[in-house]
């Protein structure tokens, strides 16, 4: 079909062009005798010169646009073939089209009157471009971006396109000037070419299978595997749905209320997608309706904790002096004095792994264990030697709450640990009351110390001299007076 309207239109276009030139080189040839004619006057002369070269003119240009016209079809067919847009092609050929006729009317003028210049012309041609230029500033920048717009081919008539901010609907037409678009609430939305070459637009191809997403949510106690396939073979057998692509059902989170589910699908017509959103999401409540499957909505589980028993400060005095009572070193204090230091001291909690007192740190309190486990540790070459470990009822640190002496080793919570801090402070008032007391727990220092350090084979002398050093450090550390 193309080829024969190809050759008849090359036909018509060789015989026009043929009759032209033939009409010119007759009049090129009786030139002279028909001038002759026409000289009885030289005004007449003049009228009959005017005439050839306006004949001249005018045929020339005929053939040149013959010529056009011809090479603009075959051009544009070639290059426009697949385009659907007549209007945008028409416009380009007669762009092109009217370039070519300025070039070819300036150039068969000039062999015709070769003594005008045309220079004034283009001055003023130029002057006058510019003012029109300015005053079709915007219609230009339409076309211009109408003929980008083109060449790219960015959308086609019936396509589906989400301009941002102004509208989704589906393109009706394409012109120099803008295009016009039908949204899905029946309203025509036309945006000129300038302002849609400055928008984001999604473009939803109508020859392209076009994708949409649908989510659902369902109880926790309901099979992922068993809804997954329910669900796709009723999207699959829904209208619109493409057979090619096969629908795909997935977890897309696992959510507060429940497990959310995204159903994913392509589309043969994708300007109905808003009917086949609503017929899919209509398919997904017969199914879960039909399967018992509960759909999951927004719930709240309230457990109900019982109140912890108040402890009074009461309890927790006589718990702490409970454990005191266990520590050899407090033996000797009366039933008040263990009281009295039990309100004088605190409780605290460490973290697993966390230090509770350091090698070399000055010191001036002990502790007790009262939950958890504690390891002693002694630097040893590059590492930490682990050389005892404690537990609920143990007490270390004796030496720096009695005697101010810096830590002997680093004490590490291994779990949890709950301890009794007995500070310096809370000691001396009971000192000082019972200055015997010294000399008593100076003793039980002295013992400990002994099988700490396994001297059990030391001299009877050298034992009293250790004791009256404890005894020493301890009257100085608390200020007491020698007795």
């Amino acid at each position: 079909m193309v080829s024969a309207s190809i050759y008849k239109r090359a036909l018509y276009t060789i015989i026009f062009v043929v009759l032209a030139g033939t009409i010119l080189v007759l009049i090129s040839t009786f030139k002279d005798g028909l001038r002759e004619v026409f000289q009885s006057t030289s005004m007449a002369a003049v009228w009959f010169d005017t005439a050839l070269r306006v004949i001249y003119i005018i045929l020339g240009m005929l053939i040149v646009i013959a010529i056009v016209r011809f090479a603009a079809f075959l051009l544009l067919q070639a290059t426009t073939r697949r385009a659907a847009q007549s209007e945008i092609r028409s416009l380009l050929k007669t762009v092109f089209s009217i370039l070519i006729y300025i070039i070819a009317f300036f150039i068969i003028f000039q062999t015709q009157y070769p003594d005008v210049s045309l220079a004034p012309l283009f001055t003023g041609s130029t002057i006058l471009g510019i003012v029109v230029g300015l005053a079709l500033q915007d219609t230009l920048g339409n076309l211009f971006a109408g003929l980008a717009m083109q060449a790219d081919q960015l959308f086609q008539v019936g396509d589906v396109i989400n301009i941002a901010g102004r509208g989704v609907g589906v393109v009706e037409s394409i012109s120099w000037r803008g295009v016009k678009v039908r949204t899905f609430q029946n309203k025509l939305l036309v945006i000129s070419n300038a302002v849609l070459g400055k928008e984001s637009i999604e473009v939803a191809p109508r020859t392209n299978l076009n994708a949409r997403l649908v989510n659902f949510s369902t109880v926790y106690t309901e099979s992922p595997a068993n809804t997954a396939h329910l669900i796709r073979e009723a999207v699959r057998q829904c209208e619109n749905v493409s057979p090619k692509m096969r629908p795909v059902v997935r977890i897309r989170d696992l959510g507060a209320d429940g497990i959310d589910w995204e159903i994913k699908y392509w589309l043969v017509d994708y300007s109905k997608y808003n009917d086949s959103d609503a017929l899919v999401r209509q398919r997904v409540w017969y199914v879960c309706q039909r399967e018992k499957i509960d759909f999951a909505y927004p719930t709240r589980t309230v457990h109900m904790v019982p109140e912890a028993e108040h402890v009074t400060p009461d309890e927790i005095l006589n718990t702490n002096a409970e454990h005191l009572n266990n520590v050899p070193i407090f033996a000797p204090l009366s039933d008040e004095e263990t009281e009295q230091l039990a309100n004088a001291s605190t409780t605290r909690v460490y973290a697993p792994n966390e230090p509770i007192v350091r090698k070399g740190q000055e010191g001036n309190s002990m502790f007790v264990i009262l939950r958890g486990a504690v390891k002693v540790q002694i630097p040893e070459a590059d590492y930490q030697k682990t050389v005892n470990r404690l537990g609920p009822h143990d007490y270390f640190g004796e030496m720096s709450l009695l005697t101010g002496d810096p830590r002997s080793a680093t004490v590490i919570a291994e779990v949890e640990t709950e301890v009794l801090r007995i500070k310096k402070e809370a000691l001396k008032p009971i000192f000082e009351n019972n200055p015997d007391l010294v000399q008593t727990i100076s003793e039980l220092i002295e013992e400990r110390r002994q099988l700490l350090t396994a001297e059990a084979e030391a001299a009877v002398d050298e034992e009293l001299a250790s004791q009256k050093g404890v005894l020493r450090s301890i009257r100085k550390f608390f200020g007491l007076k020698s007795r």
